[in-house]
């Protein structure tokens, strides 16, 4: 069917079912940051291949609201299909939830002048399984708020019975053994944990449906979902027993067999809602934990409001993100093992954009590309590829850990700038390339930002080296951060912000997002970022700390390293505490885990301060110490290069 039709298709089956509207968000019923093709409703619906959106549909209109990223690739998609942008981004663009609401008014005040006692109440239909608990529960409430009640919402799934050819069914990898040797911990350790969590909560029983709160507890992983080692499913956890809710498909005989050993039952993957609802008439006192943000509205119907207790974030996204000492151990080796990579990759890049290199290659450097002077007819692909290539010799590499993000010059200033063949750019002449990457190895996850300047160091302009020196500034005043047990991720990111600032600068992304072990490159529930999140940084919490500036149609700098939260050091020689006068707190600092020189070229020295330049020497001695014995010679020695003091 063409768009026009599937709209047209939907508007049938609302108007059987009385409905003034009907919502598609871009979701699936597990809160993925990548979702698997089966769940792109809101993509089938529009024709609007962006990640981020949600389409609107009325009886007499439709809507796409979508963010900045994707203003101009969803103006041609959506040419012909009846359907209005709605630029989300805009300061004066209203939400879903106000756009329908003024809608409904309208609406109702011209009922009202042909029959004044007429019905102003408008029905919303929305599929529950794409709906966390807390934003049904806001989307209900905003449509309750105006005098005349605006709208209200209808849990109703239209998109199943019209999407029938064509749509993808639910992967099926099946899941595998996660060892205790990487993970840390057993299985019944945690099951244990998760259990005195919810008792302290006030229920007996839990509902997971985030799949890496899922793979974290039960010690699996799987490859279901792009970048993230995750099996798509459901798990009930019970003071007695805990069930594992998954497409049988999926079952391997070692997987059953695994799953024997560690005592958890398995059930059909849509078989959750049927059992949520026999639980809880089987145990007339029994309460079911869920998370507002990550659980979705038909779980939550499914067990019943009476039967719920609603907590933001779940103990298990807690106690996943406290990283134990086996695990931060193996997130330390895979840092080495991506900084080799990384080192391996950032000399490849200088040898090939090098002026006098160039001269000395010719257009015989590369078979199928030729020379132009002083760069060689490389994309921004072919840069992610070669970057991919080096990460794929080094030991347990298994995939990359989301899309690298390869801008060159002003393509580096679109926060989540992604290349499409064809459309990218040709890394042509000189400029800033920002290069963000990261990669899942068996014993971690990975994510760094560097930015490089292709070409002559000699031509670099001055506001591009003034720009990346403050970014530094920036980034290392939060690397250096010592700070008292409690204190949550929007206290300390100032630090990063401050020098921007005091030059009337800023970027509108966060500074630092929690990061999974073998897991998602995003992980809460605590980050750094000016948004007041009351969740406090803790002991084993790993984070990015990556401020930028960014230059439209000119270039974007960032620089990102991994860090893990740790214990003050106050007899290290990076320790600032020693007062003996202190007021008695326990202080926690930061541990870089990321192992890659900074591009030095870019640099102002004159805006450095002597501790900062003391930093970064301490920082580089330790990367040319880590990685020098696991180099060739060639290599080590350009290594000793770049890390040479300042």
């Amino acid at each position: 069917m063409k768009v026009s039709e599937k709209i047209e298709a939907l508007r049938a089956l609302m108007k059987e079912n009385e409905l003034a509207a009907y919502i598609v968000p871009g979701t699936d019923p597990h809160a993925s940051e990548y979702m698997a093709p089966h769940w792109a409703e809101m993509n089938w619906l529009s024709g609007f291949t962006g990640e981020s959106g949600t389409m609107v549909v009325t009886l007499d209109d439709a809507r796409l609201f979508t963010d900045s990223r994707y203003y101009l690739q969803a103006e041609a998609e959506l040419q012909g299909s009846g359907i209005t942008l709605m630029r989300a981004s805009d300061v004066d663009c209203p939400s879903v939830n106000e756009w329908l609401i003024d809608k409904f008014k309208v609406e109702s005040l011209k009922l009202k002048e042909v029959a004044p006692d007429g019905d102003s109440v408008k029905l919303i239909g929305v599929n529950p399984e794409m709906w966390s608990i807390n934003e049904f529960k806001q989307l209900k409430e905003e449509g309750q708020k105006t005098k005349d009640k605006g709208y209200e919402v209808v849990s109703i799934d239209l998109i199943r019975p019209l999407w029938t050819e064509g749509r993808p069914a639910i992967p099926q990898h099946p899941f595998y053994e996660y060892e205790e040797q990487y993970a840390g911990e057993s299985v019944a350790s945690k099951l244990q944990r998760v259990r005195e969590a919810i008792q302290a909560k006030g229920a007996n029983a839990i509902v997971i449906s985030e799949l890496d709160e899922i793979g974290w507890l039960l010690n699996i992983r799987g490859k279901d979902v792009d970048y993230t080692p995750c099996v798509i499913a459901y798990v009930v956890v019970d003071m007695n027993q805990c069930t594992l809710f998954i497409d049988p498909a999926k079952v391997t005989q070692e997987g059953r067999a695994y799953m024997q050993r560690i005592g958890v039952e398995i059930q059909g993957y849509e078989e959750v809602f049927e059992f949520l609802n026999s639980k809880t008439r089987e145990f007339e006192n029994s309460k079911v934990l869920m998370d507002g943000n990550r659980v979705n509205e038909r779980l939550y119907e499914a067990v019943g409001a009476e039967k719920a207790v609603v907590a933001t974030p779940s103990p298990v996204q807690v106690m996943m993100s406290i990283k134990n000492d086996t695990e931060i151990a193996g997130e330390k080796e895979a840092h080495l093992v991506d900084g080799v990579a990384l080192v391996r990759f950032l000399r490849w890049t200088q040898e090939q954009f090098n002026v006098e290199s160039l001269k000395l290659k010719g257009a015989s450097a590369h078979s199928d590309k030729a020379s132009n002077g002083n760069s060689l007819k490389w994309t921004e692909i072919d840069l992610a590829d070669k970057l991919h290539e080096f990460r794929t010799m080094g030991k347990n590499f298994t995939d990359e850990s989301f899309a690298t993000i390869a801008g060159w010059k002003g393509n580096g200033a679109i926060v989540h700038y992604h290349a499409e063949p064809g459309e990218c750019a040709t890394i042509d002449g000189e400029g800033v390339l920002l290069l963000d990457s990261g990669g899942q190895y068996l014993d971690g996850t990975t994510d760094i930002t560097r930015t490089l300047w292709i070409g002559n160091p000699a031509n670099i302009p001055a506001e591009v080296k003034h720009d990346y020196t403050l970014v530094l500034k920036g980034h290392i005043a939060l690397a250096k951060a010592r700070f008292p047990k409690g204190t949550r991720g929007n206290q300390l990111d100032v630090l990063a912000h401050q020098f921007m600032w005091a030059e009337g600068i800023t970027y509108g992304h966060g500074t630092g997002h929690g990061v999974g072990h073998f897991m998602g490159c995003h992980e809460g529930p605590a980050n750094i970022r000016t948004d007041n999140n009351t969740n406090p940084i803790q002991l084993g919490n790993i984070f990015s700390d990556e401020p930028g500036i960014y230059r439209a149609n000119e270039y974007g700098i960032r620089i990102e390293n991994l860090v893990v939260t740790i214990h003050n050091s106050r007899n290290g020689a990076q320790s600032t505490i020693h007062n003996s006068r202190g007021t008695g707190e326990t202080y926690y600092e930061f541990e870089a885990l990321t192992r890659c020189p900074y591009d030095k070229n870019l640099m102002e020295m004159s805006m450095l301060t002597e501790d900062e330049k003391a930093w970064i020497n301490a920082y580089h001695a330790q990367v040319y110490k880590d990685l020098a014995p696991r180099l060739n010679a060639d290599e080590a020695a350009w290594l000793e290069k770049q890390c040479k003091a300042l």
